[in-house]
């Protein structure tokens, strides 16, 4: 095909197969930086390979693509706050010899936009277990949710509060459940339906710990810890 056809035929869309996804873009999109691969490829300058329904195709990885796309389109890389594909993107970049996304990628990113934050909320449940009890009985549970986000714990106090035992205690950014003795299979269930109850408000578990705080002759005390996390977009003043 002679150059000047080339010019021609690509001022309409043009369908891309990037392994098995096809994108259509403009041929502006896709020369956006001369000296990139695909600035070459629809120059004219570069072998191209079309599939069998004549879109041209490029043996990558065609989810990663539309991030390549996106960039191309608005010189912006913009990633899901929960993308973890980083280094991958990264070698789609350097096939596609892109220097400015190639320059984005290798800037260090922060974890969130700008203009989001994260909201935590801290649960740790001190439990004392009796030894000798057959089944395993819990001795004494607290429970403690710690947070900024005064609404889950205005709701964790209106809707657990039929199934506190003993006390429950409010105070800044805190709320405690103590109760016992109960069965430990109990216990459980109750800690479960609060953990579930965070995450049905959005929230993930971030990481968990076990600490085995104290052993004595008839009873032994387990913390167990959990951070949840969940993205929240700054509110303007």
């Amino acid at each position: 095909m002679e150059n000047g056809d080339w010019g021609h035929r690509m001022t309409n869309p043009v369908t891309l197969n990037v392994g098995g996804h096809l994108y259509t873009t403009s041929l502006s999109t896709l020369q956006r930086y001369p000296d990139s691969m695909l600035g070459a490829m629809f120059r004219g300058d570069f072998p191209t390979t079309r599939d069998a329904q004549g879109n041209y195709f490029i043996d990558r990885d065609g989810t990663l693509f539309r991030y390549v796309l996106n960039f191309l389109r608005t010189s912006e890389l913009t990633l899901p706050v929960d993308f973890t594909e980083t280094d991958l993107l990264r070698k789609e970049a350097d096939f596609y010899l892109i220097e400015p996304l190639i320059h984005c990628l290798n800037e260090p990113m922060p974890l969130y936009p700008l203009d989001i934050f994260e909201q935590v909320v801290e649960l740790s449940s001190t439990r004392k277990l009796s030894k000798y009890s057959n089944p395993v009985a819990v001795i004494i549970t607290q429970l403690t949710i710690t947070t900024k986000v005064q609404a889950l714990l205005e709701d964790i106090c209106k809707n657990f509060t039929k199934w506190n035992k003993h006390m429950m205690d409010t105070r800044d950014f805190q709320v405690s459940f103590t109760f016992g003795p109960c069965d430990y299979h109990q216990e459980v269930t109750l800690r479960v339906h609060l953990m579930d109850y965070i995450m049905k408000q959005g929230f993930t578990i971030r990481n968990t710990r076990v600490h085995h705080m104290s052993e004595r002759a008839n009873e032994n005390t387990v913390e167990h810890h959990w951070t949840f996390c969940r993205p929240a977009r700054k509110v303007e003043d």
